[in-house]
């Protein structure tokens, strides 16, 4: 099972119970000053706005009160969460390291570009930095430059001319920064032309989905394969390197590219590599054997090695520090087999972790009580380890657009046999409220009775379900005795949306049980408004999150996927769901909580099954049926709803800057933290166009 998240979820959360945001602060034209020691009171978490994305500043405020040598531990795991940032921008496409390139070299150098220029490839860069490339993180489609080649290359020059300095490739195809044999700035910009500005080349990053007769493989423009790898390939041609290896067709013949500290990545691995083995005197002994195994995996790509690294992972329970790192998420995939590099460094939030460990507590009891048959259920739930954490840094896939909840490892086998680990991201939650005042709580809620559920319980029901959703849900079920292979390889492209789903079903269904308010979870008087929020919410997200989809009558993302799925299943055979139409603007109204209830039990049954079994058919049936297509005049209303009050659809987070303070001996006496308050100088630190 792959690592799994609401990509976004607590701004979907908002929008299901608080149904908007307010029209963020206008961009700014220069970098805020950074600060160091902001009041929590006059903070700034809502930067400005480009496009669809709002940009909001992270904060960790547990990091002083850390002692040295944990704040030293964090430094080190900071630093290799940075090193790995560029696999994953290539991952994302061939090109997209050299587009950030020269985009970047643009923004640095901007003496002498025209000002509309400048200012549209200003807000393209923000746009493809929050994205880590040119695909929207949400749809999945391409988004181009809105202005001219000729005005971009006059731009390029003008900067060039300023002292900036581009990347191009020499006679033997590679990057040089030689005049002698490499290509020029025209040919440069030339080649990537289609990339910056025609949305109809590698239109989409991942394509599961495709027009008919076409392959999702070929149809999906991301760089986990290459030399026109088909299904029809795969079919038969037996992965060693499913996870960590890019697949590649040459001569008709297939080869695994596999990212080791040797193979492909080489560069941006070994510095990790470095870094976590700088980290390992610092950390816990659970933690260093964790780390230890991690670089094994990094040395060598083998799975065994990988599963030794989950297992050692799991096992550390209680150290106070702790870090994401490596091949993790597959929904980049559209096979869902690939894994996307990504890192998140964090530490342990102990008085937001008593409602999330009092679930993981008691996860036997959850899974005893699940509506599915009793065959799938765990007779022995292994240690599920449940933390609220505050997170220092997130890259790769998990930044600048970020998770809310996590559960890992993503080994079904692992998963079952050793337990999982499960955090909720608790200062991403705080920015995510704290930058989403409640705007639009009437537009999509039928009676103002319902929109003044969602303002009082909403926020308290999203974090619930969040955690039930990683904890008691991607932690629950089993697969079917004698199942052989993994679920991932059985739904192959269905997959991330049905464990998404299952896991939102299982919430959905629990969050209404007595049981929350027997372990103090939830307050007895405050139960039902709290359930009912939580179902109209989900209920009127199905409708909302169309605003998101701005092109073409079919949802890409899993997440959506699976939300879409559930409400649209609900309508189609229960009586909890109404659609209801006044003054020509559509509502989705949740009319009957115990049907809704009893609906989304009937319905995870039957997810369970199909995971537990690995019935491919009945997967495609069920999304293709409820979870992928949609009425493009329904979206077109929403869209014209939702612009009126100028929502972003989702939000990039600027993260925390760690500064080491050296003593005359060369060791860190102290790590300091700083907050950047702009996304233009982050990321052209983190790029390395300006020092850090």
């Amino acid at each position: 099972m792959s690592m799994k998240r609401f990509l976004t979820a607590l701004l979907v959360a908002s929008l299901a119970a608080a149904c908007g945001r307010t029209s963020p602060a206008p961009a700014s034209t220069a970098a805020d000053p950074e600060s160091r020691t902001p009041d929590p009171g006059q903070r700034k978490y809502l930067l400005e706005r480009v496009d669809d994305a709002a940009v909001v500043q992270l904060y960790a405020d547990s990091f002083n009160s850390l002692p040295l040598r944990e704040k030293t531990l964090i430094w080190h795991l900071y630093q290799a969460a940075l090193a790995g940032r560029d696999i994953y921008i290539d991952q994302k496409h061939a090109s997209a390291l050299e587009m950030r390139g020269i985009l970047d070299q643009i923004v640095a150098h901007p003496q002498g570009i025209d000002p509309a220029t400048f200012a549209e490839i200003q807000r393209y860069t923000k746009y493809f930095w929050i994205n880590n490339g040119p695909y929207n993180n949400l749809t999945a489609r391409k988004f181009v430059l809105k202005t001219t080649p000729d005005a971009f290359a006059a731009a390029a020059k003008a900067a060039q001319a300023a002292g900036a300095t581009f990347a191009t490739r020499n006679n033997e195809g590679t990057a040089s920064s030689r005049s002698g044999d490499a290509e020029s700035l025209d040919a440069l910009l030339k080649r990537l032309e289609p990339m910056f500005f025609d949305p109809n080349v590698d239109a989409s990053v991942t394509t599961k989905a495709p027009p008919p007769g076409k392959d999702i493989l070929t149809a999906s423009a991301n760089n986990l394969y290459a030399g026109g790898v088909t299904m029809n390939d795969v079919k038969g041609f037996t992965e060693k390197y499913g996870l960590n290896a890019r697949l590649v067709k040459a001569n008709g013949r297939l080869t695994e590219e596999v990212y080791k500290i040797d193979g492909r990545y080489a560069k941006e691995i070994a510095a990790i590599v470095q870094h976590l083995q700088d980290a390992i005197p610092f950390a816990t002994e659970p933690m260093q054997n964790a780390l230890r195994a991690l670089i094994q995996w990094y040395r060598t790509g083998e799975q065994g090695d990988r599963e030794k690294f989950d297992i050692a992972w799991v096992a550390d329970k209680a150290s106070p520090v702790d870090t994401i790192n490596g091949f993790i998420e597959v929904y980049l995939d559209p096979r869902g087999i690939k894994g996307s590099w990504e890192a998140l460094v964090f530490s342990i939030n102990p008085e937001k972790t008593k409602a999330i460990k009092t679930i993981g507590d008691n996860a036997q009891w959850f899974e005893d009580h699940m509506p599915y048959d009793a065959k799938y259920r765990k007779s022995d739930v292994k240690g599920i380890i449940a933390n609220a954490i505050d997170v220092i840094v997130e890259t790769g896939d998990s930044g600048p657009v970020t998770p809310v909840g996590i559960n890992l490892p993503n080994d079904q086998r692992i998963r079952e046999q050793h337990g999982s680990k499960s955090v909720s991201l608790a200062n991403v939650v705080e920015a995510y409220d704290k930058s989403t005042p409640g705007t639009m709580r009437g537009e999509f809620s039928w009676t103002p009775e319902e929109a003044g559920r969602g303002a009082k319980f909403g926020s308290f029901a999203d974090v619930l379900h969040t955690d039930m959703h990683e904890v008691i849900g991607h932690a629950s079920g089993q697969q079917a005795q004698g199942f052989k292979g993994t679920p991932q390889q059985a739904l192959k492209e269905h997959f991330s949306a049905l464990e998404e789903g299952r896991a939102d079903l299982i919430g959905l269904y629990f969050v209404a049980d007595p049981k929350l308010v027997e372990l103090g979870v939830i307050p007895a008087a405050d139960h039902d408004g709290i359930v009912l929020a939580e179902y109209e919410g989900y209920t009127r997200n199905a409708l909302v999150q169309l605003r998101r989809v701005r092109e073409g009558a079919t949802i890409a993302e899993d997440h959506m996927r699976n939300r879409q799925m559930i409400v649209r299943w609900l309508m189609a055979n229960t009586k909890a769901i109404e659609q209801r139409t006044r003054d020509g603007k559509t509502y989705l109204t949740m009319v009957d909580r115990q049907a809704f209830r009893d609906g989304v039990g009937k319905l995870l049954a039957e997810v369970q099954r199909i995971k537990s079994e690995g019935d491919y058919p009945a997967a495609a049936k069920l999304f293709d049926t409820y979870g992928v297509h949609f009425d493009p005049k329904q979206r077109d209303e929403v869209v014209g709803r939702v612009d009126k009050l100028n929502l972003p659809s989702y939000s990039g987070f600027v993260m925390p800057k760690l500064t080491p303070v050296m003593g005359a001996d060369g060791k860190i006496t102290d790590v300091t933290v700083s907050y950047p308050l702009d996304l233009t100088t982050q990321m052209l630190e983190y790029d390395g166009v300006v020092k850090r």
